[in-house]
C-alpha cells in the first residue's frame, strides 16, 4: 500500500502533487513504528529536504502510516500550459504575411548576385587570355600580338576558351533573338545595335553557358584604340535583359576591359579621358550608365559593376 498525501496550494494557487516514493525503515514498515507528524508544530526552516513537506514547505495535517505499508507515494498533478489553436494560426499568418514581404526580395538579390558572379568570370577570363597572348607573343600590345586580325581572333578564342559552337560571323543562334532593356523602353536583337563604332566579327557559345561575340581591336580615333566583347553570361536563357544577364565592354590595347572612353591612359590618371563623358574613369563609368539603361544589350553597364566593386545594386 501507498499513502496519498493531501493535496496543496501551490505558489500560483494550482493544485500541486508531487509523486514520491521512497521505502520505509523495516521497523515501519511492520507497524512497529508509528510516525505521526504534526506540520503546524514543525518549525523546521528547511523548505526543500523536509521528509514530508513539499519544497513550498506548505503545512499539511497529520497521518499516520497503515500497518503493513511500505512506501510512501506523494502525487504532483499540475495544470499543463500550451498554446492555443487560436494563438498557433495567428502565428503562422505573421510568419506568412513576413515572408510574402521579403522572400522575393531576398531571391532577386540572389539572382542578380549570380549575374555578378558568371559575369565577373567571363571578365577575369579575357583580361588573362589577353595578358598571355601578349606575353606569349611577346608584343607590348594586343594590336601588335595580332588581335586586329579576324584569323587571329578566332585562333585567340580557340586557344584560351573551351568553346562548345562557332557562330561564325553571326551571333545567331549563340544569342537570344530579343533583348530588353532595364527600363523596358527599348527592345531588340544583338545585331539591331550594330554601329559604325560597335561590331563583332566572331560570336561563340563556351562550355562555361555563356555567348559571346568578339571584335577586332579597331579604333576610329587614334586615342581610343579598343575593341568590343558582346557577353550574354548564359546563352539564350532568360531574363535577357541589358545590364542583366546581356552587356557590351570594351577591352583595349593593353589587355584592360573597362567602358568606352576609359582607356588605359584615362584609368591610370596620365590624361586622355575621353571629353565627351567625364574626366576621369569613375566619372566616365557614371555617365555611361545613363544611357545603359535604355540599351537593350546592356552597352557599358560594366562601368557601374567597376565602380561599386562588382556589386549590382541597380
Amino acid at each position: 500500500p501507498a499513502f496519498q498525501a493531501p493535496s496543496a496550494q501551490g505558489r500560483q494557487g494550482h493544485t500541486h502533487r508531487t509523486v514520491l516514493r521512497f521505502p520505509l525503515s523495516p521497523q515501519v514498515a511492520r507497524g512497529k513504528i508509528r510516525i505521526v507528524e504534526d506540520m503546524k508544530e514543525n518549525n523546521s526552516t528547511d523548505k526543500v529536504n523536509s521528509l514530508f513537506t513539499s519544497h513550498h514547505s506548505l503545512k499539511r495535517p497529520a497521518f499516520t502510516l497503515a500497518e503493513g505499508a511500505t512506501h510512501v507515494a506523494h502525487w504532483n498533478n499540475s495544470r499543463k500550459i500550451a498554446f492555443t489553436l487560436a494563438e498557433v494560426l495567428v502565428t503562422l499568418g505573421i510568419i506568412g504575411v513576413v515572408s510574402a514581404m521579403t522572400v522575393p526580395t531576398l531571391m532577386q538579390n540572389y539572382q542578380r548576385q549570380s549575374y555578378v558572379t558568371q559575369l565577373h568570370k567571363v571578365y577575369n577570363e579575357f583580361q588573362q587570355g589577353f595578358i598571355q597572348e601578349m606575353t606569349e607573343k611577346n608584343a607590348i600590345n594586343l594590336s601588335e600580338a595580332g588581335l586586329g586580325s579576324v584569323d587571329n581572333i578566332d585562333n585567340f578564342m580557340k586557344k584560351h576558351f573551351k568553346i562548345v559552337q562557332d557562330c561564325g560571323d553571326t551571333p545567331t543562334p549563340c544569342f537570344a533573338d530579343n533583348y530588353t532593356s532595364m527600363s523596358g523602353a527599348k527592345s531588340g536583337g544583338v545585331a539591331d545595335y550594330v554601329s559604325s563604332r560597335l561590331s563583332y566579327d566572331k560570336c561563340y557559345s563556351l562550355a562555361s553557358g555563356a555567348s559571346v561575340c568578339i571584335s577586332t581591336i579597331v579604333s576610329t580615333r587614334e586615342d581610343i584604340l579598343d575593341g568590343a566583347l558582346w557577353v550574354d553570361i548564359n546563352g539564350k536563357k532568360g531574363p535577357n535583359i541589358g545590364g542583366r544577364d546581356m552587356s557590351i565592354m570594351r577591352y583595349y590595347s593593353d589587355g584592360s576591359i573597362d567602358v568606352y572612353g576609359v582607356t588605359p591612359e584615362c584609368r591610370n590618371g596620365s590624361g586622355a579621358c575621353h571629353s565627351g563623358y567625364g574626366t576621369d574613369a569613375t566619372s566616365i563609368r557614371e555617365g555611361r550608365f545613363t544611357p545603359c539603361q535604355d540599351s537593350s544589350v546592356g552597352d557599358d553597364c560594366i562601368g557601374k559593376l567597376l565602380n561599386n566593386n562588382w556589386e549590382m545594386i541597380y
